[in-house]
């Protein structure tokens, strides 16, 4: 009979261990109202205890001309109280601040002296196909609710997408955005004025997309080339060295985790690191997507899911974990 327990006891131990490890649901998320969630950028909020994912809210589900479901966006809200493990779709910022519908772009947060700063990208109006003057919106917010608009960024260009910031060891904040598929920078004291010129820091390869962050003693930059992420590190912030080969280039096993990621953001907690990003899932490569004969492109093409992995270190090389194992994420409440 003893043996009978402790067989039972570790049967369930085991199971309960199993089921922990698997805790992690493959899509992360699907937006419930547009089935278009893209560009996730992640930030704790203190004032609801709840981490929360801001996106491109693509109106994936809307039959629209060619592209046109890219514009006409705002910017989605998800929120985990489980630490990430799991997302429920809360709403959209308002962010409008001139008549008209408008479009809004792929968000990028950070916290200084106690205000939140967005640096979102914005587009006048909607277009069915690729065009319109990007700008670079800067709003400011005490409870990321409610934002104010302080205008567009002053950097170096114009037309520019994209944005990620770090705080640089010397205090300053560095931004790099998208420019003619290159990626720029320019540093800032307060986040309102910005000194930089037009030299690239990284422009071997056409890109967008860049994420910037420090994990395991190294500042790491990677780019959504669009088929996978290229991956580059430094020391400085300014000597980037590209690694060879590219990050999510591949498809995994799990629902929704195909063809590759793309445009995503990563969240470092002391020794682990997790880079959420988007897929086409209902395409065969990611820049896919063909009209039908009425210049549709067709929903399965459309919608976006949000995925997440662990990330690592190894042998000096940025890996991502296989993502066919199961595995947990935690974010912490701070």
């Amino acid at each position: 009979m003893k043996k009978v327990l402790i067989f039972i006891l570790l049967f369930f131990s085991l199971t309960s261990s199993f089921v922990q490890a698997q805790n992690t649901p493959a899509p992360l998320y699907r937006d419930p109202i547009t089935d278009g969630a893209a560009d996730p950028c992640l930030v704790y909020n203190p004032f609801e205890e709840a981490w929360w994912m801001l996106y491109t809210q693509r109106r994936a589900n809307v039959e629209t001309a060619d592209v046109a479901f890219c514009y006409g966006n705002e910017i989605g809200i998800a929120y985990s109280e489980d630490n990430g493990k799991t997302w429920r779709y809360r709403g959209t910022l308002d962010l409008e601040f001139e008549k008209g519908k408008n479009t809004f772009w792929a968000p990028d947060i950070v916290l200084h002296n106690g205000v939140y700063h967005m640096f979102v990208s914005y587009i006048r109006g909607v277009g069915n196909h690729w065009a319109g003057a990007a700008t670079m919106m800067h709003y400011t917010s005490k409870n990321l609710w409610d934002w104010k608009c302080e205008g567009p960024a002053k950097l170096p260009k114009e037309d520019i997408i994209d944005a990620t910031l770090i705080k640089m060891p010397n205090g300053k904040w560095r931004m790099w955005y998208k420019w003619d598929s290159k990626s720029l920078f320019a540093d800032s004291k307060d986040l309102f004025t910005w000194q930089g010129d037009t030299t690239p820091a990284v422009s071997d390869e056409p890109h967008e997309g860049a994420k910037a962050f420090r994990f395991k003693d190294t500042y790491w930059f990677i780019t959504d080339e669009w088929g996978g992420m290229a991956v580059y590190q430094s020391d400085d912030l300014i000597n980037w060295k590209k690694q060879e080969g590219r990050i999510l280039d591949r498809p995994s096993k799990r629902t929704d985790d195909t063809p590759n990621g793309a445009h995503g953001d990563v969240v470092v907690t002391g020794d682990n690191a997790y880079i959420f990003y988007f897929t086409h899932p209902g395409r065969t490569s990611h820049m896919g997507g063909e009209p039908d004969k009425n210049g549709n492109i067709p929903y399965e093409q459309r919608r976006s899911s949000i995925q997440a992995a662990e990330l690592d270190v190894v042998d000096g090389k940025l890996i991502v974990k296989d993502r066919d194992q199961p595995f947990s994420i935690y974010l912490p409440n701070n």
